[in-house]
């Protein structure tokens, strides 16, 4: 008759030896509670790539990316899926073989669409354990806010701008409505508050009160996308990878933490 000694010892031989780090860190517990939830990332650049990767490496089984756009050369410096092999390519395509060549066993979706106030009914926040906003457009990261604070049951997290900075050091985390010094955080706020439309709760936001200034020349690649100072004019600010990726680790890292105490 097989024990319940059996029945452990048959868990962790199922454990891939490519998690095993994750397991004498964490235990059996939160491994396995990371195999089973579902997170859902918007915007897969340079701060949402990083977060995707560390998700699936530390063993969260079901993510879905969410991006409509394609690899482009000036993506190279500073996003996951971006190198002179794949520049043309569906992004959220590029992301998905990449995490199943860590995780085979993971459960990749890959949504090559964006999230707006006029698509967001089509996404069902209440199926997903964490959300994660990591999207760059006012309007659209306004609208997920406000839908994922109304929904019940999920952790949310999102990402404040991380252009203009070069100091690691001052990257932090804090509430939404104590993160100061931060152009996209104060745009945000005096949307919310013009529109009357708060977000429903409280939420933590990764962020930095660093704000440098442009240093070269004002060139607009033909691939270039809007990443606005003033969150109205088009511009293109300079962006360094070390922040972008400590940004989305740093998501992940909030994600991890509130999917294994929730186990």
């Amino acid at each position: 008759m097989p024990t319940e000694l059996d029945a452990v010892d048959a868990a962790h031989t199922a454990v891939p030896a490519s998690l095993h780090r994750v397991r004498r860190l964490l235990g059996d517990d939160s491994t396995e509670a990371l195999r089973r939830a579902r997170v859902i990332v918007f915007g897969v650049g340079g701060v949402g790539s990083w977060a995707v990767e560390s998700l699936v490496r530390t063993g969260v089984g079901h993510v879905t990316m969410v991006d409509a756009d394609c690899v482009a050369e000036s993506n190279i410096n500073r996003q996951l899926p971006a190198t002179a092999l794949t520049v043309g390519e569906v992004k959220v395509e590029a992301m998905r073989r990449r995490m199943l060549e860590i995780n085979p066993d993971a459960d990749i979706r890959a949504l090559c669409c964006r999230y707006t106030p006029e698509t967001a009914a089509d996404f069902h926040l209440e199926e997903y354990d964490v959300v994660i906003d990591a999207i760059d457009s006012l309007a659209d990261k306004a609208a997920l806010i406000l839908h994922a604070t109304a929904t019940r049951g999920v952790t949310f997290l999102s990402s404040m701008g991380a252009a203009l900075k070069s100091d690691p050091t001052r990257i932090r985390v804090d509430e939404f409505w104590h993160v100061k010094g931060c152009p996209l955080a104060a745009a945000l706020r005096r949307r919310f508050r013009k529109t009357g439309a708060l977000p429903r709760r409280r939420f933590r936001c990764v962020w930095s009160d660093e704000l440098l200034t442009n240093l070269g020349p004002d060139e607009q690649p033909a691939d270039a996308t809007s990443a606005p100072m003033d969150y109205g004019k088009v511009a293109v600010n300079g962006a360094l990878c070390h922040i972008t990726a400590i940004f989305g680790f740093t998501l992940a890292g909030l994600a991890v933490k509130a999917i294994t105490a929730a186990k």
